[in-house]
């Protein structure tokens, strides 16, 4: 990513912060990649060859924060690579993306993460943390050096795509995270359960024929790992929440007092088990969309605070890898580039406030984190996004900025599009109706 930095005084814009409570007209001054000042501007603050943007009509947010990325390099650049991946999570408004390990090989070393990291720093459009394997080659049989990856850069462990199956070792894992003060995502899955299983089990499963994972799959690993933090004290994150009995079981943690946080997804808000008729693979993932009491309990969640955070899970594939019969097609979709606009339809529909929808993409990644983002305090790097929320544009695949086309939403009509992403202060996207509002 490109040191350069500049300096911007953004007008007429209302600004939707939740961190520092704000949600209303305000302007903000940025200078040297940094927030100098949020509201009235007096013009001998402003340096000479300030950038002027008129934001009249949008929002302005923080960047928006993903704890969830596939970026599939090194070993898979022919799905995504680092620098398609990161345009990607621009043109989306995401500013800060964590990566996860599931590469080739996976990131359960130094050289690995390092890897990542230098590929952000010359082709990344925004800022990358790379998450670390708990076990080697994410066998869930030895664990991996966590100490080291920690050093090297790594943000959290996960051994997201599979589960650690083996409790005594998940135990050791989040021993030794809890000692080093590192969080533990989980991609919660018994492998027994799921065995086999391409799609939600349930009425639609046995209306195409398909073999199907039953929601207590993820919540008896959720169950699991629950137990687990209560004997380690381990911060503990669970990855892509997609079933009602998982939002009990975390609800009940947090209730206890547990370091335990929570995402979902995009897609679990927005589709149930009914998209995959007609063998749709691109409505293929994992954990697989549920019934419509599963959606319902998730945005209930989401607005209550149950759930911290909407991740992406994006997980590009190459075209013929999805164009395949639906129990041979591998799971995952594309998300970047539609997680704000499906997301604002919750809010155009009364279910969840503008400034929770804000929150769950930026403080509340960001809490969970630990990383001084999401938020357009003074003296905080200057991550932001503007957005138009009464445009509206099709989803076509084919103008995404990801190497992938595995979205589910393809044909949608969607509303709120991300206008301009700045990342400290340097253009990492923008669009011509951004540009007309520049002075």
């Amino acid at each position: 990513m490109s040191k350069n930095t500049t300096s911007w005084l953004i007008t007429g814009g209302h600004l939707i912060d939740p961190a520092q409570g704000i949600d209303g007209p305000a302007d903000l001054l940025i200078i040297d990649g940094k927030v100098a000042k949020v509201g009235k501007v007096a013009k001998e603050a402003v340096p000479a060859g300030c950038q002027k943007l008129d934001a009249s009509g949008r929002w302005i947010a923080p960047g928006f924060v993903d704890l969830h990325t596939h970026l599939r390099e090194p070993g898979y650049e022919y799905k995504e690579t680092v620098q398609t991946g990161t345009r990607a999570a621009a043109a989306g408004g995401f500013t800060t993306i964590c990566c996860m390990p599931n590469t080739n090989p996976i990131n359960d070393n130094r050289s690995v993460t390092e890897l990542i990291l230098k590929q952000a720093q010359l082709k990344g459009a925004v800022r990358v943390l790379p998450v670390g394997a708990i076990t080697k080659g994410s066998q869930g049989e030895e664990l991996a050096e966590i100490g080291e990856l920690l050093e090297a850069g790594c943000v959290a462990i996960s051994d997201d795509g599979r589960p650690v199956m083996n409790s005594r070792i998940m135990r050791r894992a989040m021993d030794y995270a809890k000692g080093l003060g590192a969080l533990v995502i989980d991609h919660c899955e018994d492998l027994h359960l799921s065995a086999g299983g391409c799609m939600h089990e349930g009425i639609v499963s046995l209306q195409l024929g398909l073999q199907g994972i039953p929601s207590a799959s993820e919540e008896a690993m959720v169950a699991r790992d629950l137990a687990l933090v209560e004997l380690t004290g381990c911060r503990f994150h669970v990855a892509h929440v997609s079933a009602a009995g998982s939002v009990a079981l975390i609800r009940a943690a947090k209730a206890k007092g547990l370091p335990v946080t929570a995402e979902t997804c995009p897609h679990y808000l927005a589709l149930t088990d009914e998209a995959v008729l007609d063998y749709r693979t691109h409505a293929k993932m994992n954990p697989p969309l549920g019934s419509r009491r599963d959606q319902e309990v998730l945005i209930e969640a989401l607005a209550d605070g149950t759930i911290d955070a909407i991740a992406t899970d994006h997980a590009p594939h190459a075209i013929q890898e999805k164009e395949q019969e639906f129990d041979r097609a591998p799971f995952g979709v594309i998300g970047l580039e539609t997680a704000f606009s499906i997301g604002y339809e919750l809010v155009r529909r009364s279910q969840l406030s503008r400034s929770r929808l804000i929150e769950t993409l930026t403080n509340g990644p960001a809490k969970i984190l630990q990383r001084p983002l999401g938020t357009l305090a003074p003296g905080a790097p200057a991550d932001l996004v503007m957005i138009d929320p009464e445009e509206s544009w099709p989803v076509d695949p084919r103008q995404f900025q990801s190497k992938g086309r595995n979205t589910p939403f393809e044909g949608w009509m969607l509303h709120g599009r991300v206008l301009l992403t700045l990342v400290e202060g340097r253009v990492a996207h923008e669009v011509p109706a951004a540009q007309g509002a520049r002075a």
